[in-house]
């Protein structure tokens, strides 16, 4: 095994038998994180580190290059687009794709984000060539498809309205009736911004304020800035609970559950 420094390694991890396990890689513009999985049991996290270490040489001591019986990579989209299947067909990806405005420098990547709906999205080339030094490019996922599963498959309440807030910018999700009926991300300055748009998709959603439920994951704690702000304003706001993986007490959930939530992912196309 390498000498990186990792967060967590459980001793049951065995090198012979990384053919069972998963490799789970989140990525965000300036570093990435990763867990090794088997089943739904956590073996290994490693977070905040460099992204020259994905394409760099690859120790074969390196846990991160072993043979992992799956990955799912999750990258960072710069803009998306969700198709419902009664529209869409494999053909014409090169139409739907032109509501992303792609540039010289960006890549597209097509994928079955859940029953009914597939989602293009694109991400940087330079990116996309860092991950091929050692990856298959057929392991990238949608950087939020891990957690609209993890949501989905609790089946939650219509009036539930999940965020996720990874520094400046948060996810919005609602299910309701079992399906996918919103998402998007918004990038905000400050708590009020914050408040901003989650009233803003609420209203669209039409979610009366007194049945509304607001869970919150990443990097938010119940007390801090961003959590007491949108109590001001909603009367529920609570921390989410979801545990897609078995792991140390030591880890709160809620903040690394983009990341284990990938433990649900199925594999994508490239195109």
């Amino acid at each position: 095994m390498s000498n990186r420094n990792y967060q967590y390694l459980d001793h049951d991890l065995n090198p012979a038998s990384v053919a069972e396990y998963s490799l789970l890689i989140l990525l965000d513009s300036m570093s990435f994180s990763f867990a090794v999985t088997n089943g739904k049991k956590l073996l290994l996290l490693a977070e905040g580190l460099d992204l020259a270490e994905l394409s760099g040489a690859a120790d074969e001591a390196d846990l991160l290059f072993y043979k992992y019986g799956q990955n799912f990579i999750a990258v960072p989209d710069i803009n998306f687009t969700l198709v419902p299947f009664e529209v869409y067909s494999p053909d014409k990806v090169a139409d739907f794709a032109r509501f992303l405005d792609v540039k010289a420098d960006e890549k597209v990547f097509s994928q079955q984000l859940d029953s009914g709906n597939q989602v293009l999205f694109k991400i940087k080339a330079d990116l996309v060539e860092k991950l091929a030094v050692h990856f298959d490019l057929n392991d990238v996922v949608f950087k939020p498809k891990g957690f609209i599963n993890a949501v989905a498959g609790i089946e939650p309440a219509n009036q539930n309205l999940y965020l996720q807030i990874n520094k400046q910018q948060v996810e919005l999700l609602n299910i309701s009736n079992g399906k996918l009926r919103f998402y998007n991300h918004f990038e905000f300055l400050n708590e009020d911004e914050l408040a901003y748009y989650t009233t803003v998709v609420a209203g669209e959603l039409q979610i009366p304020a007194d049945e509304l439920v607001l869970y919150l994951s990443g990097e938010v704690n119940a007390g801090d800035k961003n959590f007491t702000r949108l109590q001001k304003f909603f009367p529920r706001v609570e921390i989410n609970s979801l545990k897609p993986l078995k792991m140390p007490n030591q880890f709160p959930s809620h903040s690394i559950l983009t990341l284990t939530a990938l433990a649900l992912c199925g594999s994508s196309a490239v195109h």
